[in-house]
């Protein structure tokens, strides 16, 4: 069995004001001391105000789900016990005129002297899949392979419409937010895993990254685990929604990995197209159309959903996965995406709402 992990980062705000608040230093302790909570999944992120977990390597959906449910409890719990409430929301909605605090840490503190203004309004949160792969040269064919398929995945997951109190207009907020980082958005095509080093080699070497950890690209070979890491998602707003993503990115490594040893040819997406294609996911998320990698055009955007489903079915059966996506997908294309959901919400009952909306709905 193909194994799989996941990251999800989370908002602490304010549980009066709804302001994004500076609690992780207090809120984290609290969660790791909880039964049941092991040393090193609940950490610190970028900002103070916001909060990591991971998930054990697992084996199956369900299981991920399990583990979501559980440490998103015990963060919960333990903001309470501290006074805050937790968003698991892609953007911070409304963020105030003060700055948050980076983390302790020389790391963090370099990069707000480096880049200031970005680490500031840094108030996004993400979730990032791992699956396993035999080792970095299937890594780095995988994420060649995966390029096409990435703005769908960012349609599907957008989480983030609301931003200094306001409708953005884009679905995910967040991916347009972190494309301003110098080394994001859609990876590059590698020919393999020497190309692959010799690229970020020659980004550290001119000095525009730090380290490989500001390799930001919406999927990359992970640098502490024998994995594909894909980090194109919103954080999402509860593990039901969070698990369809889970068994589909799966699907698409395993298929990856599949045509990769069979010799398929990878995909010769222009960075460009792939560029303006995730442009095109993060203002519309599934309300209009998508580019369908498979036939080069604009379609309905249920349609390209439907194909990538189409793609990976043999994967999805193999590891037992097809009718938990194939459910969750129904699910999606019945009720909208996250940020259609919150957008209705911000509509119907303002700020007060979307705040209700995305500290409980869990």
């Amino acid at each position: 069995m193909v194994t799989i992990g996941v990251e999800e980062e989370y908002l602490l705000l304010d549980s009066v004001t709804g302001l994004p608040t500076a609690e992780c230093p207090r809120v984290r302790p609290v969660a790791s001391a909880l039964p049941g909570v092991a040393a090193g999944e609940v950490g610190p992120e970028l900002l103070k105000a916001q909060i990591e977990i991971s998930t054990p390597v697992c084996d199956t959906v369900d299981e991920v789900g399990s583990q979501l449910c559980r440490l998103r409890a015990a963060v919960r719990t333990a903001a309470r016990k501290v006074g805050c409430d937790v968003a698991a929301t892609g953007a911070a909605p409304t963020r105030g005129d003060a700055v948050v605090p980076v983390s302790d840490g020389a790391r963090y503190a370099a990069m707000r002297s480096r880049a200031r203004v970005l680490v500031d309004e840094q108030l996004i949160t993400g979730m990032h899949v791992h699956v396993g792969v035999p080792d970095r040269e299937c890594a780095v064919a995988v994420v060649t392979r995966l390029r096409p398929w990435l703005p769908v995945l960012a349609a599907m997951g957008a989480n983030s419409p609301l931003w200094d109190g306001r409708d953005t207009g884009y679905a995910s907020w967040r991916t347009l937010h972190f494309g301003r980082w110098p080394v994001s958005g859609p990876p590059p095509a590698f020919a393999d895993a020497a190309a692959y080093e010799r690229r970020v080699r020659s980004l550290l070497r001119a000095g525009v990254i730090a380290d490989r950890r500001q390799l930001y690209w919406h999927a990359r070979p992970s640098e502490r685990y024998p994995t594909v890491e894909v980090r194109v998602l919103d954080v999402q707003p509860s593990p039901c929604d969070a698990v369809l993503y889970v068994g589909l990115i799966r699907a698409l490594v395993v298929r990856a990995l599949h045509d990769a040893r069979d010799g398929v040819p990878p995909p010769v997406d222009a960075p460009e197209l792939l560029a303006a294609n995730t442009w095109w996911a993060a203002r519309y998320g599934l309300t209009g159309t998508l580019y369908d990698p498979r036939g080069g055009r604009q379609r309905e955007a249920g349609a390209v959903v439907g194909e990538l489903v189409e793609r990976v079915a043999p994967a999805l059966a193999e590891a037992g996965d097809r009718a938990t996506v194939e459910r969750g997908v129904e699910r999606l294309l019945r009720i909208g995406t996250p940020a259609e959901r919150q957008r209705a919400v911000f509509e119907d009952h303002g700020m007060p709402g979307v705040l209700k909306m995305i500290t409980c709905d869990w």
